[in-house]
Formats: structure tokens, C-alpha cells, sequence
């Protein structure tokens, strides 16, 4: 049985005192949650969130890592950097990363490998625009994403990957359930061609487009979605608890 995992991403918000605020507000409203709860925080807050998470069942991730050990890559965070910090999971090849800073499925896997071999948790972004889908290209572009983005992986373990159509995020628009269940069970029957039955049975899939408290619920009932990486709704204690409490 996959655990649930529910992971909200933050991304370039939050200063450390609004981090220790918002962390605060979320720890009771979680304390008893079912799913594995994560919560990835811009580089800045990472130190007061390993701090504020303390005794509680949230987990701690930062939204990038560097594919080097060390050298001369300005702006880059290493992997070694984030462990000393505490930080257990990281988000790889989000599309914004994709779209605004040049991330390719090669420098994902790159970070990937990098993330493994450190003993960090990847969670892998893959996922179409709204062009690509509707050219009914959606399973040729996941192909290239995965079969590029996961080559040389042998232990699947730690590894999530979280399936984010480009055209739902932060759009307000949604994939209906089905629709979110069928593209994700697409994705596992790949894994399972490509690396194993075992493999595909045990790795825990995200549905991360717009995922909020008025469906998750919906969402997390289809038999292929194993939890959502939440964006907006990650920044208010209340929903980001709804959604991780869907049941």
C-alpha cells in the first residue's frame, strides 16, 4: 500500500518570520494527518523551518539542488548544504523551472542523481502545456520527460514523481479526477514497461495541478493518485490542512 504523500510548494514566498508564523498555524491542524505531509520552502526560510517543524510530523524540503558537489555555480545550492540544514525531500524539474530558468530533462536528471546519491527525496515534475496537449501530444512529451529525466535511476525508493499539468497551474483550472487518473495511470504503466512491475506498484505518484480543498477529497480517491504537490493553497495553514486532511 503506497502511503500518501501531500507536499506543498512555496515557492518565492514566505519571508523566516512569516514561514515560522504560517509552520505555527499548521502543526496542530496536521498532528494527526493520515498522508505524509512536506513542506518545500525557498532557501532563505529552510533554517527557521527545520527549527519551527521540530516535534511535529512535518517533513522538510527545498525546491531545488544543484546537480555539483561544489565550484563555481553562482546562485546554486548544493546537495551537502541542504543535508546539513536537515532537509529530506527536494522538488526537481518544476515547470516553472522548466519555463522561466532554462531546465532541461537532462539537467533534471542531472539533479536527480545528484539528489539520490546525496540520500535526498526527489519529487520529479513532469507535464504538458495547455499547447501540447491540446495537439495531442500529452503522452509523447511524459515519455521524453521520464525515460530522459529518470535514465540511470536503479533505486526508486525515496524517488516520487508528481504529474503537473502546465496548463492547471496556477490557473484555477483543474484536470476532472478521471482525467488526472488516466494520465497518472499512463505514467505508471510507463514506469512498469521501463523499469518494472515492482517498481511501478511502489512508486508514489503526485497529481499536482491546482489540487485545493474543494477536490481534493476527489482527487485523492482515484486509484492512481497517491497525493498532490500543492502550490497557492500551500500558503494558508487552513487549506493547506483541508487538503491534506481530505478525508
Amino acid at each position: 500500500m503506497r502511503k500518501p504523500i501531500i507536499a506543498g510548494n512555496w515557492k518565492m514566498n514566505k519571508t523566516a518570520k512569516q514561514a515560522e508564523e504560517l509552520i505555527n498555524q499548521l502543526k496542530p491542524l496536521v498532528s494527526k494527518s493520515k498522508p505524509e505531509v512536506v513542506i518545500c520552502v525557498p532557501y532563505t526560510d529552510l533554517w527557521v523551518a527545520k527549527q519551527a517543524i521540530a516535534g511535529s510530523k512535518i517533513k522538510l524540503g527545498a525546491e531545488n539542488v544543484a546537480w555539483a558537489d561544489s565550484g563555481a555555480f553562482t546562485g546554486e545550492i548544493s546537495a551537502e548544504m541542504l543535508k546539513e540544514i536537515g532537509v529530506e525531500y527536494v522538488i526537481i524539474g518544476h515547470s516553472e523551472r522548466r519555463q522561466y530558468f532554462g531546465e532541461t530533462d537532462k539537467t533534471v536528471n542531472m539533479r536527480l542523481l545528484q539528489a539520490l546519491k546525496n540520500d535526498l527525496k526527489p519529487i520529479v515534475c513532469v507535464g504538458e502545456t495547455l499547447e501540447e496537449r491540446e495537439k495531442n501530444r500529452t503522452k509523447k512529451v511524459l515519455k521524453k520527460q521520464i525515460l530522459e529525466g529518470l535514465n540511470g535511476v536503479t533505486d526508486f525508493t525515496n524517488l516520487v514523481i508528481a504529474y503537473e499539468p502546465v496548463w492547471a497551474i496556477g490557473t484555477g483550472k483543474t484536470a476532472t479526477a478521471e482525467d488526472a487518473n488516466k494520465t497518472i495511470g499512463y505514467i505508471r504503466s510507463l514506469i512498469r514497461k521501463t523499469f518494472g512491475a515492482d517498481v511501478a506498484k511502489a512508486l508514489r505518484i503526485q497529481y499536482g495541478g491546482s489540487m485545493k480543498p474543494s477536490n481534493a477529497k476527489e482527487l485523492m480517491a482515484m486509484r492512481n493518485i497517491d497525493g498532490g504537490l500543492i502550490g497557492g493553497a500551500a500558503l494558508k495553514a487552513e487549506d493547506f490542512a483541508s487538503i491534506v486532511n481530505y478525508k
